[in-house]
């Protein structure tokens, strides 16, 4: 824990400002100390030469350039040398720069991974849930869910006779849909609205008994496909606040009518949804295939359910996850224009 505090704490004296280099260091030294001998020196030789030499021009300039000329090579080198010495620190401080952003990068790195987002994971718990019931609903059968069809009401209307091919027939002749009890109307809103967690054991049973209608196991996997592809986009049912549709709206809908007249039906108003989905439509051709098969799919169980469905049971639907999925497709896709 030390060590992570030292690498996150030491880009701030990597990143302060740098010393500045020594205006006077040992090349310094050594330069004026030759400098003050070799002045010394020309001095001491100029005094001792006789009195008539060196007194033209030409003696002067030479005498000049003998004196400046090796000082001034003297400073030239130390001025290099001190450039160098300038040039060396600097690739130093730029090194460590290096280093210190790469560490800070490391770990912000591990610091991220190590976090997982709280929503991200209850989705994934619920998804898991999910698909665990799906994959066990054919095996397992809940009795206490399982009553006379005399004693519950039907929530789909009676389908219309299957041809005998897609439907096989038991040996005495009986249908096996026959010997299944009818989907009650709560459990079948409680499917729409999906299981609330790993611990909601009455809407698993209720998605199980779902998934035992072949109708009704359309529309569930159609919706469970566009949540799941919903969901990647960070658009949850559960934030979404539709305005509630008159239930009269929805019977008109299932009758067919479409346009303005049924606008409240589509009640969802988030801006961000809508314009993620709609962007996530134009572009990804699989997801905007699997938003017009729920879309379909929904219409073609609410023309049955509506039927049978009371003013409650039909606002009820709307509250569901579904029917929220349903309306902010239909939004996108101008349904309800």
């Amino acid at each position: 824990m030390a060590d992570e505090q030292d690498r996150m704490t030491e880009p701030l004296g990597v990143f302060a400002r740098p010393e500045p280099v020594a205006s006077f260091g040992p090349a310094e030294l050594v330069a004026a100390l030759l400098a003050v001998v070799w002045v010394v020196a020309v001095v001491a030789y100029v005094s001792l030469l006789p009195a008539t030499d060196g007194r033209g021009l030409l003696g002067i300039v030479m005498t000049l350039l003998v004196v400046f000329l090796p000082l001034a090579l003297i400073w030239a080198s130390v001025t290099t040398l001190r450039s160098v010495r300038e040039l060396r620190a600097e690739a130093a401080r730029l090194q460590s720069t290096v280093e210190a952003m790469r560490n800070a990068y490391l770990v912000n790195q591990q610091t991220t991974a190590a976090i997982k987002p709280v929503v991200e994971q209850k989705f994934d718990e619920l998804t898991a849930a999910t698909k665990e019931a799906t994959a066990t609903f054919q095996s397992r059968r809940d009795t206490t869910l399982t009553v006379p069809s005399a004693d519950r009401k039907s929530a789909m209307a009676a389908p219309r006779p299957q041809p005998a091919d897609e439907q096989p027939a038991l040996a005495l002749g009986t249908p096996a849909d026959e010997l299944r009890p009818p989907l009650g109307i709560a459990e079948f809103l409680r499917a729409l609205n999906f299981p609330e967690g790993p611990d909601d054991k009455d809407g698993f049973r209720a998605l199980r008994m779902a998934l035992e209608d072949r109708n009704v196991a359309k529309l569930i996997r159609a919706a469970q496909d566009v949540l799941t592809l919903l969901a990647q986009e960070g658009i949850y049912m559960d934030d979404l606040r539709p305005e509630r549709a008159r239930p009269e709206l929805w019977r008109r809908f299932a009758a067919g009518e479409r346009g303005g007249q049924i606008a409240g039906l589509g009640g969802v108003r988030d801006r961000s949804s809508l314009a993620l989905t709609a962007g996530r439509m134009r572009e990804d051709t699989i997801f905007r295939d699997a938003a017009h098969h729920f879309m379909r799919t929904f219409d073609k169980t609410l023309q049955q359910f509506e039927k049978d469905a009371s003013d409650t049971d039909l606002a009820a639907l709307s509250d569901t996850r579904t029917a929220r999925a349903f309306m902010l497709f239909g939004r996108v896709a101008g349904v309800f224009d």
